[in-house]
């Protein structure tokens, strides 16, 4: 109990601000070969004649295409049924620029390069999709065989969707319609160490893998699986990361890594160069979020339309998760009885997206928010009494039905407004997040509530 409360110093600050600090790049083994990736060129085609044999002919240079990977297709969500759709290397297609196809290890980085270079493949270019709203258009570019939007529920349902109360009649008795489009772009995470990883044969036929991963048991299992192995014959070590805010969840370089070594008998590298990064390592999405809220003009918000478009690139990914976390705070942190969301996971030719701190929640709270002072400014009230007034309470129910026992809406914009110099009417300044009653329990949130000791 000595911690709680106190400023206590990180176990490993003095090493980071030393630079004694160890990463996976600073990992020396004896003969280890350097990997590089020959990669797509374009963004979008059908590819045949793939040709390494050259680069296999260079001295002490070993290639690995889609034909060495025992399972081509595995995904970090396939054990909890998200159906994997990536191949690990490109078989017949490409579907983004920056694809890995071929990689290859080679005694240098200089060597590797030129082994990389000698890589040759024909592309037969077809027209590429950048922009969610146009995937779903008849004449639109193709991604997926299934189509250009991921199948949540297989013969069911198409996107996620979510319905609470009666929306129609909510907008029938609305005085006023606040209509909105919010459209938060890609963000690369731009940590300060790139993707790197080490991979080391043991005598005991074990590979032991030094990784940077956020998250290690998905990492281990996604290995395991791509190479058909047991978990016992894996040892992954991680660590210090250096930088990742969610884009090291991904495997981007362990399962191929893995395969070199195995192939060569040696330990092999892998670090991106920072163009690598750019090009070809997850972003978080970009989002495309139609609001439209039913408003009364002394600031209640009696129900909402949503629409989301979740770019998830060219293939799903985490994407359905991020989707589904999306779908459940889609009111950000307010009580809004009457819902009708849709949102979809849509498929473009951009590089895979990924999540980033707080995936996706950061964006729909951008979205909310930013909705929530553009109906303050529309009905002339005070931005934080509009959010007070609306706040989630004891006994509110969220989108899919789940009881708030613990919400901390009240204090937080209580103190923010405290914070910033913001002077509340008394009433407000006395408002809880106890359950509503009074003028806080209008008609239209009654149907709403929850018994929060039942939960």
């Amino acid at each position: 109990m000595k911690a709680v409360g106190a400023r206590v110093p990180r176990y490993d600050g003095v090493a980071h601000v030393t630079a004694r600090t160890q990463f996976v790049d600073d990992l020396r083994f004896p003969g280890t070969l350097w990997v590089k990736a020959f990669r797509s060129p374009v963004h979008n085609a059908r590819m045949s004649n793939v040709d390494v044999s050259k680069a296999a002919a260079m001295p002490g240079v070993h290639v690995i295409t889609w034909e060495d990977v025992p399972l081509l297709e595995y995904g970090h969500l396939s054990a909890l049924g998200i159906p994997a759709d990536e191949p690990l290397l490109a078989k017949d297609e490409v579907r983004y620029l920056g694809q890995p196809i071929a990689v290859v290890a080679a005694p240098s980085e200089e060597a590797a390069m030129a082994a990389v270079a000698s890589i040759t493949a024909d592309f037969d270019e077809l027209p590429a999709l950048f922009d969610v709203r146009n995937a779903f258009d008849a004449g639109a570019s193709q991604i997926h065989a299934e189509g250009n939007w991921y199948k949540h529920f297989e013969n069911e349902m198409d996107r996620r969707q979510i319905r609470k109360g009666d929306v129609e009649a909510a907008f029938d008795a609305a005085d006023l319609i606040v209509q909105g489009v919010y459209r938060p772009a890609a963000i690369e995470h731009a940590p300060i160490e790139t993707q790197v990883c080490q991979v080391v044969p043991e005598a005991n036929g074990r590979l032991t893998i030094y990784s940077c991963t956020q998250a290690l048991y998905f990492s281990m299992g996604v290995v395991a699986a791509h190479l058909q192995v047991p978990l016992n014959k894996l040892k992954v070590v991680g660590g210090t990361v250096g930088g990742g805010f969610g884009g090291k969840v991904d495997t981007a370089t362990e399962t191929m890594c893995s395969l070199l070594a195995m192939k060569s008998g040696k330990p092999v590298k892998w670090r991106w160069t920072r163009e690598e990064e750019f090009l070809c390592s997850s972003t978080r999405a970009p989002w495309h979020m139609e609001i439209a809220d039913a408003v009364t003009k002394d600031g209640w918000i009696l129900g909402r339309k949503m629409l989301t478009l979740h770019d998830a690139g060219a293939y799903s990914r985490f994407s359905p998760y991020g989707l589904t976390k999306h779908s459940f705070h889609h009111t950000g942190a307010y009580s809004i009885p009457n819902l009708e969301f849709d949102g979809y996971v849509v498929y473009t030719n951009r590089v895979p997206t990924t999540a980033m701190r707080g995936f996706g929640v950061t964006s729909v709270s951008f979205a909310t928010e930013t909705h929530m002072s553009r109906i303050a400014n529309e009905l002339g009230i005070d931005p934080y009494e509009l959010r007070l007034k609306n706040a989630n309470r004891i006994g509110d129910t969220s989108p899919n039905q789940i009881v708030y026992t613990d919400p901390s809406t009240v204090p937080t914009i209580q103190a923010i407004a405290d914070a910033v110099g913001h002077d509340l009417a008394p009433a407000y300044k006395a408002m809880t997040r106890e359950q509503r009653s009074g003028d806080l329990l209008p008609e239209h949130l009654v149907a709403q509530l929850g018994n929060p000791e039942a939960h």
